[in-house]
């Protein structure tokens, strides 16, 4: 069809971590997924690998972004750029660890270097069954043996010792290579990764441990920006996180200003932490303010104090929460904990039915497919008046079911909510009391309930998961348009 259905899987290490949905018939998808792993401290790599999703056969590998943690270290703010797809060899998707033991005597005539293969683990699978048919070559000084063929195993243990002779006087450049292979009854074996050791590092009494399998060199030039590019932002944040007790002077300072109202409000913790956020990092602050202050039930009162800030420092009405500031993101992020079960029921009747339905909605005339009429309509294809008058009936249907829910879902909103946006309404009010202003008081919660809450939800219902998958581009493009 000339387009493809694209996801995405993360893999840490070579294990696969993570999926995103499916966006179908798509050529540039937007996937838009935030994805919080907890990894261990000796992670080595991040890779993503761009895939078709295919309802008949594999899936097919469009190409892959890796990241290895020095690159995802080097930046503290994290990468966020575009990287181009890198061909899939599959040669070099290899994954696991040897475990070796190495002796080389320091006399003697002629000098036998000791390679004791003891097992593998984690290979990656090669084989239909999900498992492989392990066997190591190893090389050294010109001469190479085989391990035995281990069946039908990702963790094979070989507990073989291959001697092989050394020359006479220093070793120089010399080198153990161990290679791993997946034997195949018919056809080429299939490479499973290498290790390759300086002799000059072993040392005389041993040298053993388990070995990282690392990918052959690449022999093939890149192929940039050929299979196209990935947008990705990542960020690697190490936390030590310490007995509770240790927080609580930090939050005995945060939650002060809510406590002890009394006190000039610049010269406090919150007051300070929103002069020195901003981007991205506001984004963070107002998601730990409301969990910590979620925890300690003062979720409410903190709203209360930021967005009267806001209001006193708000001189047009128009103007009043339209900027990422503190309340705004709070707000924001306070709807999303407390409001997600709210919004599900609310919503997911509605939304699943567009989803069922896939009728087909465009109101901009450049376009409207006329051309659909003709497997509909006798007459010939339908006009644009046609096509326009249809979609607004499709879209006043579903728009009406989505404001009847949620004008009649009062009583299930949790009180929470109910409790905050009565406290905004009345501050509202108090800051702007003429009656030129009397809108204020409905806007100032509009633009939260609806811009910020119910929208983006009909706009990009997995994001809030009320759907498993991203739309399809038609029904897409009903949730856009539902969303205005």
């Amino acid at each position: 069809s000339g387009s493809s259905d694209p996801y995405c899987l993360v893999k840490v290490d070579n294990e696969v971590v993570a999926r995103t949905a499916t966006v179908w018939k798509s050529l540039n998808p937007f996937w838009g997924e935030e994805i919080t792993l907890c990894l261990p401290r000796g992670f080595r790599s991040l890779a993503i690998y761009v895939l078709d999703e295919d309802t008949i056969g594999q899936d097919d590998v469009i190409g892959k972004v890796s990241l290895s943690r020095q690159q995802i270290s080097a930046e503290p703010r994290g990468v966020d750029s575009w990287l181009s797809l890198a061909p899939v060899n599959p040669d070099q998707e290899v994954q696991g660890e040897v475990r070796l033991e190495l002796r080389v005597p320091e006399q003697g005539h002629p000098r036998v270097l000791r390679c004791h293969l003891i097992e593998a683990r984690d290979l990656a699978p090669r084989d239909p069954s999900g498992t492989s048919d392990p066997f190591a070559r190893v090389s050294c000084c010109g001469h190479t043996l085989e391990t035995a063929v281990i069946k039908k195993t990702r963790f094979p243990r070989w507990d073989e010792v291959l001697e092989f002779e050394l020359p006479e006087g220093e070793l120089g450049e010399a080198v153990l290579s161990v290679e791993v292979w997946d034997w195949d009854i018919v056809g080429k074996n299939d490479f499973l990764g290498w290790v390759e050791i300086p002799l000059d590092t072993v040392s005389m009494n041993a040298t053993k441990g388990w070995f990282q399998l690392l990918p052959f060199p690449s022999t093939t030039e890149e192929r940039g920006g050929q299979l196209g590019a990935l947008r990705v932002a990542v960020r690697l944040v190490e936390d030590t996180v310490l007995p509770p007790h240790h927080y609580q002077p930090f939050i005995q300072l945060l939650t002060e200003p809510i406590l002890c109202p009394g006190q000039p409000p610049e010269g406090t913790a919150l007051a300070v932490l929103e002069e020195v956020t901003s981007g991205e990092s506001r984004q963070d602050a107002a998601t730990k303010l409301v969990q910590i202050f979620l925890g300690q039930g003062l979720a409410v009162p903190l709203l209360d104090y930021l967005t009267t800030r806001e209001l006193a420092r708000t001189t047009d009405p128009n103007t009043l929460f339209r900027s990422n500031s503190l309340a705004s993101k709070s707000m924001e992020q306070f709807l999303k904990v407390v409001g997600l079960p709210y919004l599900h029921e609310v919503l997911k009747p509605v939304v699943n039915r567009i989803f069922e339905e896939k009728k087909y909605v465009e109101l901009d005339p450049g376009k409207m497919e006329l051309s659909r009429g003709r497997r509909i309509s006798f007459k010939g294809s339908l006009s644009e008046a046609q096509v326009r008058e249809s979609s607004l009936e499709v879209l006043k249907g579903y728009l009406g079911d989505i404001v009847d829910a949620i004008v009649g879902s009062v009583d299930k909103c949790p009180l929470p909510i109910r409790v905050a946006f009565k406290q905004l309404r009345r501050r509202a009010e108090e800051r702007f009391p003429l009656d030129q202003h009397e809108e204020v008081r409905y806007f100032s919660i509009s633009g939260f309930l609806f811009l910020r809450f119910f929208a983006p939800a009909v706009l990009t219902p997995k994001l809030f998961r009320l759907r498993e998958q991203h739309a399809e581009p038609r029904t897409g493009r009903t949730l856009l348009l539902l969303a205005k």
